[in-house]
């Protein structure tokens, strides 16, 4: 019988943690063990292991700086908010149209991921990094100025006001600019959030170690030897950045679908949030998949276990995140990690 080989393991080890997890947690909830507070943790902590390990294929394979994940998040939320408002009538069963909007999310932001993609990845470095910020930032705006309503005539829209959507007297307003979207179905649960953890992981995983995800690490190790091989480094580059924009999107969706009413506010989809995330993929290890889920569960934790610290959240993951770029980064630290025997690469063979 042929053995695993050590990617496959190491694939299976990560899939175990997250089902051991879920395991555990379950065993808590049903002995009623676990507090109120814990419990509407658990779906923003699968949103947000999600959130970093799709951000991690971007920053921490493709090598190139993301600060706009949070806009694509945006994206798959609002789009499938919008499915599922309308069409909660038209399809009677939660699980269908959870699924469906799921994809709605995923695809929008996916086509969103590459229409950025194509201009924006021209870019490097710093240059990338705010560009991509000014990408999550006007979709956050754009929605916050946008009204959407619906009657017998169709779909209307304005960026003004509702008055203006020149509704019928049995209309209905959808998306009501800053006041967002009301009346999305609550169809995220515990259970939900971790299948959809190990799809995104299934999918990052498989991409990582395959001819494609050989290729886009390839470009992040040295652009000009990727290109003088024939790797097609525009295609490479944007199949990287929607996938990431896509999972992200899936994020949305299950952020959405957790809340009765989604807004459009700045802790939600702004800046911040966006710099959380890559807190997440930095602290976790830029390239490990596993550690950017142990980092997202850990700080999401942090701060409602020790609300005392809670207001200065995000200042310590600014030091966080400035220290462990030094310590990756800088020429002194890189020559002492190499020598350190702590951190030396044992090579090891895969086995066959």
């Amino acid at each position: 019988m042929k053995k695993l080989s050590k990617t496959t393991k190491s694939n299976f080890i990560t899939y175990g943690i997250v089902v051991i997890a879920y395991i555990l947690v379950e065993l808590l909830l049903r002995s009623g063990n676990l507090s109120s507070l814990m419990q509407g943790l658990l779906v923003p902590l699968c949103i947000y292991a999600i959130l970093a390990v799709s951000l991690n294929l971007t920053v921490g394979i493709l090598g190139e700086l993301s600060l706009g994940h949070a806009g694509f998040m945006c994206v798959g939320a609002f789009s499938s908010a919008f499915f599922s408002v309308c069409m909660e009538e038209a399809i009677a069963a939660d699980g269908l149209r959870f699924f469906l909007a799921l994809l709605v999310g995923a695809v929008t932001a996916g086509i969103f991921g590459i229409i950025i993609g194509i201009p924006v990845l021209r870019l490097r470095g710093d240059y990338l990094a705010i560009v991509t910020l000014a990408f999550g930032e006007i979709i956050k705006n754009i929605i916050n100025a946008l009204y959407i309503g619906r009657d017998s005539s169709g779909f209307h829209f304005s960026m003004t006001d509702t008055i203006s959507l020149g509704l019928e007297p049995d209309g209905q307003v959808i998306i009501k600019g800053a006041q967002g979207i009301t009346g999305t179905p609550n169809n995220s649960n515990f259970t939900i959030g971790i299948l959809l953890v190990l799809v995104t992981l299934a999918v990052v995983l498989n991409l990582i170690h395959s001819r494609s995800g050989r290729a886009i690490m390839a470009i992040r190790d040295n652009r000009i030897a990727a290109e003088s091989v024939g790797i097609n480094i525009t295609k490479y580059k944007i199949m990287a950045f929607s996938v990431s924009a896509a999972l992200a999107g899936v994020g949305g969706v299950l952020y959405a679908h957790n809340l009765s009413t989604l807004t459009a506010l700045p802790k939600n989809f702004g800046y911040n949030q966006s710099i959380m995330i890559l807190v997440f993929v930095v602290l976790g290890g830029m390239g490990n998949i596993r550690g950017s889920v142990i980092a997202a569960v850990i700080l999401t934790l942090l701060p409602e276990l020790l609300r005392g610290l809670s207001d200065y959240r995000m200042l310590i993951y600014s030091i966080v995140l400035i220290v462990m770029m030094i310590f990756n980064w800088s020429p002194k630290i890189k020559v002492w990690r190499e020598s350190h025997p702590l951190f030396q690469k044992k090579n090891t063979e895969s086995e066959a």
